[in-house]
């Protein structure tokens, strides 16, 4: 109250809440099945934090991609479920997503034994920077989003890396509400992380995709893709894992899928 009080005495203007356009519906629908899923409280917190995100994120067609609404709408959507309840810009530290149409190439540096940097040419489905740039394969997008039941989604991936970046290094842990967290997500994540390497060095059959086993910040890539489309085998699985995935999205995926059912 005081704040509006002294905005309208300097002329402050309060910045007005951006609105969900009503021709996303039908692409959301359509094109993100997980959105279908959701309970209508929460779809209502989908449109909000949708809104938010293309109002403060600038989106950018590469390699001859012509963006449309229907490229924005989709990649806003995915990202926005990590975050449906976070108020304000529902990423606060991302200024540009990037679309390509499909793979694209970029130079990795690696240093090699004795000091060497090599560097090399990839191919990448996605990529997530901690200088708040994302950039995204617009086919393996919309394949992602189509198929929500094999945790291969690119979108859930690189933003759940850009809140890894959020509070620093990029190590498998997003800023969390305080230090009896963070000792609990330490504790959760590398017991997990440790049997999941274990299990994926011997060959054996895992809810996750064994790209987590590449490093901490991975595992938490791929154990968000997982928690968010196939839940109830995360669960099931590593439920330790889960409910620490859960207590931080705010969300439980699993009432989702028994709903669909």
């Amino acid at each position: 109250m005081i704040w509006k009080s002294l905005g309208r005495l300097f002329g402050v203007k309060p910045k007005p809440e951006p609105i969900f356009q009503d021709s996303w519906s039908p692409i959301l629908e359509e094109r993100v099945p997980l959105y279908l899923k959701l309970p209508e409280e929460l779809r209502e917190d989908l449109h909000r934090q949708v809104a938010r995100f293309i109002a403060s994120v600038r989106f950018e067609g590469c390699g001859g991609l012509e963006l449309t609404e229907e490229m924005v709408v989709v990649v806003a959507a995915q990202a926005c479920l990590l975050v449906l309840h976070r108020e304000g810009e529902p990423y606060p530290k991302l200024k540009v997503v990037y679309l390509y149409p499909s793979t694209f190439s970029s130079v990795q540096t690696r240093v090699q034994p004795g000091g060497f940097m090599m560097e090399s040419e990839v191919h990448r489905l996605g990529e997530s920077w901690d200088t708040g740039t994302v950039v995204l394969a617009w086919d393996s997008v919309a394949h992602g989003s189509r198929n929500v039941r094999d945790a291969a989604n690119v979108t859930i991936h690189e933003f759940a890396h850009q809140l890894d970046h959020e509070d620093g290094p990029t190590d498998g842990a997003p800023a969390l509400a305080s230090n009896a967290a963070y000792r609990s997500w330490a504790e959760v994540f590398r017991e997990n992380y440790a049997d999941f390497v274990q299990r994926v060095q011997k060959g054996k059959k895992t809810v996750l995709d064994e790209y987590g086993a590449t490093n901490a910040a991975e595992f938490f890539a791929v154990a968000t893709e997982t928690f968010f489309e196939k839940p109830v085998q995360l669960h099931r699985k590593r439920p330790e894992l889960y409910e620490e995935l859960k207590e931080y999205y705010d969300v439980d995926p699993r009432q989702w899928s028994q709903r669909d059912r």
